[in-house]
This record gives C-alpha cells, structure tokens and sequence, in this order.
C-alpha cells in the first residue's frame, strides 16, 4: 500500500529585507510543505493496534497448546482403560482355563490312581531305571512308594498280582542303599524298620555278577508276601509312585 503523504501548510511572515530593495509595505504570507508518512503521523495508535493484536495471538497459541494436551490426556485415558479392560478378560481367559487344566488333571489322575489309606498309587507299566522312575513318579506329583505297614504291603502286592504279565515282571519301591552299603533308606529319608521288612529269600545279596556296583535298589513282584528283593539300580523295571490323597482333590 503506497504511504500517504499529508499536506500541512505553515503560516511564516518573511522577515523585512534591505531597505535598499523595494518591498510591499506589508508582510507577504509563505507556504512551505512538510511531509509525513502515515506511520509517522503525529499521534498515531499503530503500536498499540499491534499489540492487541500480539496479545490475541498468544491467548490463541495458549488454547490451542492446552487443545492438544486434553486431547492427548483423553487419548491416553481411553488406551488405559482399553488395556485393562483387555488385561482382565485376558486374566479371566487365563482363570478359566487353569480352572478347566485343574479339572481335567484331577480326572485323569482319578482314573490313574488308585486310593487306598489316604493315598494314591499309580502302577507304572513302563520300564525305566530307579532313578528315571523316581522322576516319572515326581513329575506326577508323587514319589517311588514308602511302605508303612504290613497292610499296605499286602494291598500292593495284590494289586501286582493283576499287573504282572510274566514271572520276572518286577516294580521298583522307594527304598535304597547306594548311599552306604546295607544302611536302607526310603526316599522320604526314613531309616527301614528293620521289624517291618518283607524280605524274599536269601535277600538282600548285593550280587555283583550283572552289575559290578552291586545291587542297591530294591523291587517287590514275587506271589508271597514276602517279595522284596534287591537289584542294579541300572536295570530297567515297572515301578509303583504314591502321593497323598488330598494331592487330587
């Protein structure tokens, strides 16, 4: 936009000059022109107008800076909620499907195990070492069985009767000597009750003609009663696993 120019014009009497020089016996008005710049005008209220104008502008930038961060603060809100809502259904998933392994693993060890006496048996049919049947009877909850009486032996061995499919079919108990020769311990690191035994004959021999490291481990499966009998604990046998009654609930 081109500058305005302001036109203002300035009354000045011409001093008298020489008396030599012939002048009008009156003083003569002269004009002269002074220039003003519209930005220059005397008075103007353009600074203030830019200041206004500079306060709006901030206010504005203010708004919208705190536009943003609701926005962003409500986003999040809704994210939160979104993930615990998720959260829970995923916890609730989680619940029912432990709910549902919880049932599913009783009935199974229901069908498994048998209850005698406040506990559970499971007649392994596999055939694995002392050690590696240990395992599969912990894995399952339980351990190679403890015989406490003669009632529980005599339970067993009934139970075997059914189970045995030839004569050398034998099942490993918790019992063992392999920390100290003729000291027998049960897994549960109980001393054998030495009144409480159910020896077969001419056992325990410790025979070393199939393993040079003796016989250690002992197994129950003869007809009798009495029907233990020591072996490598190296050769594979069937085994017999307990674990109280309320583990399967």
């Amino acid at each position: 936009m081109a500058e305005a120019e302001v036109l203002k014009n300035i009354k000045s009497t011409r001093a008298r000059g020489n008396t030599d020089v012939a002048t009008p016996s009156t003083d003569e008005p002269t004009y002269c022109n002074i220039h003003y710049s519209k930005s220059q005008r005397p008075g103007s209220k353009q600074p203030a107008a830019s200041n206004r104008r500079s306060g709006v502008t901030s206010e504005r930038v203010a708004l919208l800076l705190l536009s943003v961060l609701l926005a962003a603060a409500v986003t999040a809100l809704g994210v939160t909620l979104h993930e615990n809502t998720q959260t829970k259904k995923s916890l609730q998933k989680l619940q029912e499907e432990a709910t549902n392994l919880t049932d599913e693993t009783c009935q199974r060890c229901k069908n498994c195990w048998e209850p005698h006496g406040g506990k559970l048996y499971f007649f392994s049919s596999v055939n694995l070492t002392w050690n590696e049947s240990r395992r599969q009877c912990k894995s399952m909850g339980g351990d190679l069985v403890v015989i406490n009486s003669r009632e529980e032996q005599r339970f067993l061995q009934t139970r075997l009767r059914g189970k045995m499919e030839f004569y050398e079919d034998r099942f490993w108990i918790g019992l063992t000597d392999s920390q100290k020769e003729g000291e027998w311990l049960w897994v549960d690191n109980t001393r054998l009750n030495t009144s409480l035994t159910f020896w077969g004959d001419h056992e325990p021999d410790d025979w070393t003609e199939e393993d040079p490291d003796g016989e250690d481990c002992l197994r129950m499966g003869e007809e009798d009663l009495v029907s233990w009998a020591d072996k490598s604990c190296k050769s594979p046998q069937k085994s017999i696993c307990e674990k109280p009654e309320k583990a399967c609930g």
